[in-house]
């Protein structure tokens, strides 16, 4: 099956080297697709490593209708997690006249955007997943790595609206990250691009799941928040205390949304802690700075439900760190609008491009 290309692929109608973007030159690239696409309804599947999550979304980037399953036990099949998806699907398309379905994989995903080359998360090597849900489902079907799945909503629809060079981050359990660069995901040559959480930071620091040492995700993420936090309580730290009280005294149940919580109550050090790993962030988008030189960075992903309490450090951090600072335009770094919906809307978004129009034929329907 050949590459399907679609928004964010080659941008829509982009103009090599054009160094700003005017309200009708947008226009213009928009309406390069055929008429009426950028206005059907299309399916975004969001796989995590705990739950699959699909959504109808309609050309503006609303959610119509949202289906959620667990994913399955046996997740080391790729098959399994496939039957999943296609049962989403399915339910959806019964309700809703959808035309295309876009995949948002935590994982590598290559340029092709029709292979996951690797999920930690569901154990999936070289998986052809484009080809066996488009096989099953009979719709047109885009892949694409969640992180730049996100990236391409907050671009089209949320905090990086229009901006010519944008870099997203999500922190979650690590660091993951996209870049959109005049209106198409920069996926790089082999469609790996955005690696950030694996930069390192500290010479011989921390070990990280990756192998390497010192990782960028190893101290501003959600594993590197609760690991500090509990490695405090464990010493019995008196700082700690408070923190402990919360959780009855069992350290494995201190979580990042509750350092969070902690931090939001006033607990110092909580507060401590997330200021830590704003700073961390503020050092790491200011190496980002210096290499990619954006115009934004928007900050998703679930520690950054911390707010202020982490993006104050952050931006501090930055300024006090940022190559040639006080002499050239800093980028704004602003949170992330569209929450945990992003990836879905993103994946939507991007399979909108391939989407068919069926009006006459009803879809047969596709196999279970």
């Amino acid at each position: 099956m050949p590459a399907l290309l679609g928004l964010g692929q080659r941008g829509l109608g982009q103009r090599a080297g054009r160094p700003h973007q005017t309200d009708d030159y947008r226009d213009r690239r928009r309406r390069t697709l055929p008429a009426g696409v950028l206005r059907l309804p299309t399916i975004g599947i969001d796989i995590g490593g705990t739950k699959v999550v699909a959504g109808v979304v309609s050309g503006e980037g609303t959610i119509v209708e949202q289906l959620r399953a667990d994913t399955p036990d046996k997740s080391k099949s790729p098959k399994v997690v496939e039957d999943v998806i296609v049962e989403l699907v399915l339910e959806l398309a019964d309700r809703h006249d959808v035309h295309a379905v876009g995949i948002g994989a935590a994982g590598w995903v290559d340029s092709d955007r029709s292979r996951v080359l690797f999920a930690p998360h569901l154990n999936w090597r070289d998986e052809p997943l484009r080809e066996a849900l488009s096989d099953r489902l009979k719709f047109p079907v885009v892949v694409e790595n969640d992180a730049n799945a996100a990236a391409w909503a907050e671009w089209r629809f949320g905090a990086g609206r229009d901006e010519d060079l944008l870099v997203m981050i999500t922190l979650g359990t690590g660091i993951g990250g996209a870049l959109v660069r005049q209106g198409r995901v920069d996926r790089g040559r082999f469609g790996l691009a955005g690696e950030f959480g694996h930069m390192q930071v500290v010479p011989g620091g921390h070990r990280c799941p990756c192998g390497n040492r010192g990782c960028w995700e190893q101290y501003s993420s959600g594993n590197a928040l609760v690991r500090e936090a509990r490695e405090l309580a464990a010493a019995e730290s008196p700082v700690a205390q408070p923190l402990l009280a919360r959780v009855g005294g069992d350290v494995t149940a201190i979580t990042g949304p509750l350092v969070t919580e902690a931090a939001r109550a006033g607990d110092p050090m909580a507060v401590e802690l997330l200021h830590d790993i704003g700073s961390w962030l503020g050092v790491g988008l200011a190496n980002l700075a210096a290499a990619l030189d954006p115009g934004r960075f928007v900050i998703g992903g679930g520690v950054s439900a911390a707010g202020d309490l982490l993006l104050g450090p952050a931006q501090d951090a930055f300024r006090r760190t940022l190559t040639g600072r006080g002499f050239r335009p800093e980028a704004q770094i602003v949170p992330a609008a569209l929450g945990n919906e992003a990836g879905l809307i993103g994946a939507a978004d991007l399979a909108r491009a391939v989407a068919r129009r069926f009006r006459t034929v009803k879809r047969s329907r596709a196999e279970r």
